[in-house]
């Protein structure tokens, strides 16, 4: 079910290292390029029933994780539009971030998990640093993907395999200033026409930079990604696991079904909504399975959702309802679906599409849509 309202304008709402050749990267580059617990038989006091019990389920509770196993926090860095999100749920094997080939389609830092018998790895998926801070929200996610070096383990920088520009040498420049780990990722490497091109250019990312390790990568297509997984496994340091090995993020239900909902109108609307909307959920209700009090038949668990789509202008709000309502009605059942799958049940969405002019440049109106 989809509706629209529109309401009034509303105002409310270190010193460096690694630098060495930086400079001279993207000229070079540019002429390259032109890519558990012990799980051993232990006699149970069968005369304590709980105790038998807690330790039957803390057995099994870390799927026999290994002796030195390894936890921490990656950052996946780059400029927008490189593959970073496609990246992480490649990795991950879920969609977690959302994706399009629109830049700067992320725009808050998403966590995903990666667990197995030997590592867990946190993965930070995070805005494309970029030149351009026109209004507050670009100042914002630059802020964001700045922020995500703080405390990680180790950074993935993700480039593309054959486009080299200011906004990769921008990153690296910041990169250069802190002391971490930084795994250069060639991705989009399938796209190269002469594969013998790729070692020449690790050659000289190897010069222009004191990376830990290079990967080429296809993330579209899950390419070299076994390779990565243990490269990045190699980096982290021996710990804990920061999460339950089941958790695939520490993002919330209320907030994968904003980022979805969002995927599904720039996907749909392309250039025509540039960046001038956003999506807050009003509403999330889980409904477990029962009677009907008035028909007396049984009803399946369901979760109700209801959500309001912020655009900037009029002739936008137009442009994601479409003509007569197709284009929100589809947004609707393709952001279902994925909703659905994600979260393992059944999916009521209602959407609402309001004006609330200036809010991207609003430091009041981004608090409160949680930017």
């Amino acid at each position: 079910m989809s509706q629209n309202n529109e309401t009034e304008p509303n105002t409310e709402i270190n010193t460096p290292k690694n630098s060495r050749k930086i400079g001279e990267s993207l000229a070079a580059v540019q002429s390259q390029t032109a890519n558990d617990a012990d799980n051993s038989a232990e006699t149970l006091n069968t005369t304590d029933n709980d105790d038998a019990i807690d330790s039957f389920f803390s057995a099994n509770s870390h799927n026999d994780i290994a002796e030195n196993f390894k936890a921490g926090y990656v950052a996946i860095v780059g400029r927008p539009n490189v593959g970073k999100s496609t990246l992480m749920n490649h990795l991950l094997g879920q969609k977690l971030s959302i994706t399009s080939r629109k830049p700067q389609t992320t725009r808050h830092r998403i966590h995903g998990i990666l667990s197995t018998n030997e590592m867990q790895a946190v993965f930070v998926d995070t805005p494309g640093i970029h030149h351009n801070e026109v209004r507050a929200i670009n100042e914002r996610m630059n802020k964001a993907a700045l922020s995500a070096l703080v405390d990680v383990d180790l950074v993935l920088f993700v480039v593309d395999s054959d486009q080299w520009r200011e906004d990769d040498l921008l990153t690296l420049q910041k990169l250069g200033e802190t002391d971490l780990k930084i795994v250069l990722i060639i991705n989009k490497a399938d796209t190269l026409k002469d594969k013998g091109v790729i070692l020449p250019l690790i050659e000289t990312f190897n010069e222009s930079f004191d990376f830990a390790d290079i990967v080429p990568v296809s993330a579209l297509k899950s390419q070299n990604l076994d390779r990565l997984q243990e490269v990045i496994a190699s980096h982290l340091p021996v710990a804990d696991p920061i999460h339950d090995l089941e958790q695939i993020t520490d993002r919330s239900e209320r907030f994968l079904a904003s980022e979805i909902i969002r995927e599904k109108i720039m996907r749909s609307a392309g250039d025509e909504v540039p960046y001038d909307l956003t999506v807050q959920i009003d509403g999330f209700k889980d409904e477990a399975a029962h009677k009907d009090p008035k028909t007396g038949r049984p009803r399946k668990a369901m979760t109700f959702i209801d959500a309001t789509i912020f655009v900037e202008r009029s002739g936008q709000k137009a442009i994601v309802i479409g003509e007569k309502g197709q284009r929100i009605k589809q947004v609707g059942i393709d952001a279902r679906k994925d909703m659905e799958l994600l979260f393992d049940k059944k999916v009521m969405l209602t959407l609402w599409v309001k004006v609330k002019r200036g809010w991207s440049d609003d430091e009041r109106a981004l608090n409160s849509l949680g930017y």
